[in-house]
Parts: structure tokens; C-alpha cells; sequence
């Protein structure tokens, strides 16, 4: 698994969600790559840090603006 494979896959991976054979690649990767552990454990650090917000923290106009911003990224396929 490459790294970019990996950053694809953290939420899955933290909802419990992956394939049997793509999370044992998932966790493969994560044993022998400094870089995504750090990148693992930021995702955790701001879960928690932030995932205690209430979904109505920002204003509505606010909100139109960010999905409207996001929607001009192409997916990833």
C-alpha cells in the first residue's frame, strides 16, 4: 500500500468499515511507515479534539460558502 492509499482510507479504517484483506494491508503499512503513524494519530488527536462540536457551530452562510469551496474539487477515483 502506498502512502496516498493510506491517507484515502484513515476514516474507514477508524469507523471499522475496511475489507478484511484491505485493513491487514492498511495495518501493514502503518508498521513500517513513520510518516502515515504521525498522520494516524494527528486524525485521532483532532477527532477528539473537535468531534465534540455541535453541528451547528457555524453560521449558515458559512457553511453554503465551505460546501460551495469543496465542491470544486474533483473526487478522488
Amino acid at each position: 500500500m502506498r502512502c496516498d492509499q493510506f491517507v484515502e482510507l484513515v476514516t474507514a479504517y477508524l469507523e471499522g468499515v475496511l475489507d478484511r484483506a484491505t485493513e491487514q494491508q492498511f495495518v501493514e503499512h502503518l508498521a513500517l511507515c513513520e510518516g502515515c503513524d504521525r498522520y494516524l494519530e494527528q486524525f485521532r488527536t483532532t477527532i477528539e479534539a473537535l468531534g465534540h462540536l455541535p453541528t451547528q457551530s457555524l453560521a449558515p452562510d458559512a457553511r453554503d460558502r465551505l460546501l460551495a469551496a469543496f465542491r470544486h474539487f474533483p473526487a478522488t477515483p
